[in-house]
């Protein structure tokens, strides 16, 4: 074991003197209460160390012990359900209302069902049995473990690090296996090969999944101002998303609205099974006033935890919020530090690390041959809501869905808050093969529609503030018409509302139609010389504009009533226009 003494220290950042070789990133234990720490320098006989706890009462000559591995974490089937902070040590199971230094997870006991039998060979990655919990869940051996097994425990009940399988390696090592694995944070997890993201990741807002989706394996940024909604838009996707597996990230965010997330999330019920959210989700929990350099190993962490149930053959979703707020701790740790500073006083390398973070996603083939993908959103809080911050420029560059939301929106009181003409989706081509096979072979071409008329919109608003909206052309009115509908009757989508907290994608589609129908049936009115004012004032119009609302999931045929009910109002509007 390596050991060194301290002799300078600044907040989460010491040098000491080594008496003998460290490694780079390699953990280490400080002074009696054991806290955690990484080496991120050495120059000759010193190292650099980044410590994960408080250093209070820390001081030159305090020892300094190295583990001999890198950072790591303690994966296993107690991770879902619990609530933990930046280290995955468990929040939920704590006995006082904070953290204690040096605090390590305790074991838990589950019933373990083994799969395998002496004598069976097992590839790295293999299953070797089934754990049961609130949540059955397969087990697989690591992914740098091979070998012949030697001993296998009886069906039973054991503790998370009791050994349950041992192998004897090519080399004639011993190996043991147990429920929970340690691995290195910022290691990615090898996996068998990558798969196309073909598939959406379905998240029943319709702003997101019929505009600007996102591929089961891709990769979101959410950036917004102050009070925009990021975090409820967060837990919105959360509860209503396909996905398998939730694991939420609150790095750095206030205390009182961890707080809120905290208490919501168990309250929550999964819309999948009835029973409670949190029994497939993972809170990592990171506060503005936690250790600065906890909150800056938090976004590895909650990807470690993603990658460990992506190899079970699950599709996991990656809330991370905000990455902001990571941000600002490189920049503090890089600032205690002396190194250089680049844009806006972030370090050099802040690009390089969201590639690191970002790159991670994907839908895979694992190495058990299953398929399991990783989606990751990550918000952002840019200063006074400026998108060409550095944070912001950087991580368009490994996103390919940006959901910009906009605070004259959030203001008004628009839910969600996403401005369409600032969002963009690169997917879009990759999922209109999915979108056809669900009989919607129509939905590009109605996207883009809706986006013309909302950017046209836009243009036209700004020459009526100058002239009056009245004093505007026909046509100039009816595309504000036709557009204020779509914004009205399709982006809006309240999370209170039983009926429209949630879309299928079969009922967006049947919105979309009935839409791009209006849309066609007044072009065709306004050449028959009915005017806009005149279609505003049809009681159908009301009904459009409602329709998430008053139409449900198991009324989708009122859909097609409505589209047949407006051919109708448009003729006679026609009739009464020649009469």
């Amino acid at each position: 074991m390596s050991d060194a003494k301290i002799k300078w220290i600044s907040g989460p950042v010491l040098r000491a003197r080594s008496r003998n070789g460290f490694q780079m990133r390699e953990a280490v234990e400080v002074g009696d209460d054991r806290l955690l720490g990484e080496v991120i320098r050495i120059d000759g006989d010193e190292i650099t160390v980044q410590v994960y706890e408080d250093t209070t009462g820390l001081k030159p000559g305090v020892a300094v012990h190295g583990l001999g591995r890198a950072l790591s974490v303690p994966l296993g089937p107690g991770l879902l359900g619990g609530i933990f902070d930046g280290l995955l040590r468990s929040l939920s199971d704590a006995q006082t209302p904070y953290v204690l230094p040096g605090l390590r997870p305790a074991a838990r006991r589950f019933r373990f069902v083994p799969g395998v039998r002496v004598g069976d060979s097992l590839a790295a990655g293999a299953m070797i049995g089934m754990v049961h919990g609130k949540t059955p869940q397969r087990l697989f051996a690591p992914p740098d473990c091979t070998g012949v097994v030697t001993e296998v425990v009886a069906d039973g009940e054991y503790a998370e690090d009791a050994p349950l399988v041992t192998l004897r390696t090519a080399g004639g090592e011993r190996r043991e296996i147990a429920m929970r694995q340690d691995w290195a944070v910022r290691a990615a997890r090898p996996i068998a090969g990558r798969l196309p993201n073909d598939q959406p990741l379905l998240t029943g807002q319709r702003v997101v999944d019929s505009l600007f989706p996102i591929a089961r394996g891709g990769r979101a940024a959410i950036p917004g101002g102050f009070g925009t909604g990021k975090t409820v838009f967060l837990e919105t996707l959360a509860r209503w998303c396909n996905a398998d597996v939730i694991v939420y990230v609150g790095c750095g965010e206030r205390g009182n609205e961890i707080a809120g997330v905290l208490e919501e999330f168990p309250q929550l019920e999964d819309p999948r099974t009835g029973r409670k959210l949190m029994e497939r989700t993972v809170v990592i929990a990171n506060t503005s006033n936690m250790p600065v350099s906890a909150r800056e190993a938090s976004i590895y962490t909650g990807m470690s935890v993603a990658e460990y149930f992506r190899d079970q053959g699950l599709h996991v979703a990656l809330m991370a919020d905000s990455t902001s707020r990571w941000a600002e701790a490189l920049r503090e740790v890089s600032g205690r530090l002396g190194e250089l500073p680049g844009e806006a006083a972030y370090p050099a390398y802040l690009s390089s690390r969201l590639a690191e973070f970002y790159e991670r996603a994907g839908r895979v083939r694992t190495l058990a041959g299953d398929e399991g993908s990783i989606t990751v959103m990550g918000s952002v809080s840019p200063p006074s809501g400026d998108f060409s911050e550095p944070v912001t420029t950087h991580t368009k560059r490994y996103i390919r869905s940006f959901w910009a939301l906009d605070v004259k929106r959030a203001q008004a009181r628009f839910y969600p808050a996403v401005h369409p003409l600032q969002s963009y989706s690169e997917d879009v081509v990759s999922l209109s093969s999915w979108w056809q096979t669900q009989g919607s072979a129509q939905w590009p071409d109605w996207r883009r529609r809706f986006l013309t008329l909302l950017e046209d919109q836009a243009r036209l608003e700004r020459m009526a503030r100058i002239i009056g909206k009245d004093a505007m052309p026909a046509r100039a009115q009816l595309t504000l018409l036709c557009a204020e509908l779509v914004n009205e009757s399709f982006l809006r989508q309240s999370a209170y509302s039983d009926t429209d907290r949630y879309c299928s994608p079969a009922r967006q589609t049947a919105m979309m139609k009935v839409l791009a129908r209006f849309l066609d049936l007044a072009e065709e009115a306004l050449g028959a010389g009915v005017l806009p004012d005149q279609m505003a004032r049809l009681p159908l119009y009301r009904r459009v504009a409602r329709m998430g609302e008053d139409i449900g999931e198991a009324a989708l045929e009122r859909f097609g009533d409505l589209e047949r009910e407006l051919e109708g109002a448009f003729r006679r509007l026609k009739e009464v226009a020649h009469a």
